[in-house]
């Protein structure tokens, strides 16, 4: 594949809950998310991932600075679109690669060709960095329940919902807007998720493939995202649905994270 080397500055969103509902529905977390998966990633790799990490990025970046790169290069990159998700059919039980990843284009066939990417450390530099922020990001992509499901709804993007009081859909509430209302930001967000993660559940969310990860996200989608969407047209999304989905999204991240820095180890521990 070709490196995308052109460089994207990471601005600053400062628009409330309610416009990032109606924006850039298609990005899974949105920053604050992403970036909380990639620091808690960063607190959990070992001395030798870190030092082979920090190798391929400049001396001012850190995992969290490059967690939304992904994002930022969809534009011109357009090609890149179907990287970001999988589209598992709602009724379905398992991944059939064949007509979900036709082409290799989802998330998860991604995942394990960059982290194949990171293992090689013959590979050129340029694209073992490249890879390393792709992986970063799509990793978190992955645990967006609405990124692992179809439902005929372009992943919840035309599910018309009202979020305490306004108008949006059911995918950009679960990116940004059930994380904001916990307020919390930055190095304060991913510390008071991580502080929580037992080690017993460190252990066990390391099971399994990236297959497996998928199909437990696309189960949420089942289950609580469809599942527990309150009737009417539009539902309405009141503050107690919120509060009720919002351990939902904060273990999601937590998952994503842990799994994160498993992969990171494996690939740049050797």
């Amino acid at each position: 594949m070709r490196p995308y080397s052109l460089r994207f500055s990471h601005q600053v969103l400062t628009a409330t809950i309610v416009a990032l509902v109606g924006v850039n529905a298609a990005r899974a977390w949105g920053p604050e998310g992403h970036s909380a998966v990639a620091r808690i990633a960063a607190s959990n790799l070992t001395a030798q991932a870190q030092a082979e990490a920090k190798s391929l990025l400049t001396p001012h970046e850190t995992l969290a600075v490059i967690s939304s790169w992904a994002d930022d290069v969809r534009t011109d990159h357009p090609d890149t679109g179907p990287w970001h998700f999988i589209d598992i059919p709602l009724t379905a039980s398992t991944i059939d690669m064949e007509r979900e990843c036709a082409g290799g284009n989802c998330v998860v066939h991604k995942i394990e060709e960059f982290e194949s990417v990171l293992k090689n450390k013959s590979a050129d530099a340029a694209a073992r960095r490249e890879a390393l922020e792709f992986l970063v990001h799509f990793m978190g992509d992955l645990h967006q329940p609405l990124h692992a499901s179809d439902n005929n709804d372009q992943g919840g993007n035309k599910v018309q919902v009202i979020f305490l009081g306004q108008p949006g859909n059911l995918h950009a509430v679960w990116d940004s807007g059930i994380i904001r209302r916990e307020k919390l930001w930055g190095d304060q967000l991913a510390t008071t998720l991580e502080q929580r993660i037992t080690p017993e559940q460190k252990a066990a969310w390391k099971r399994g493939s990236v297959s497996d990860w998928a199909l437990e996200s696309h189960a949420l989608a089942v289950k609580v995202v469809y599942g527990k969407l309150p009737a009417g047209s539009p539902p309405n999304l009141s503050d107690d649905y919120t509060q009720s989905m919002l351990p939902v999204v904060e273990e999601q991240i937590e998952k994503a994270g842990i799994r994160l820095a498993y992969l990171l180890n494996q690939a740049l521990s050797q």
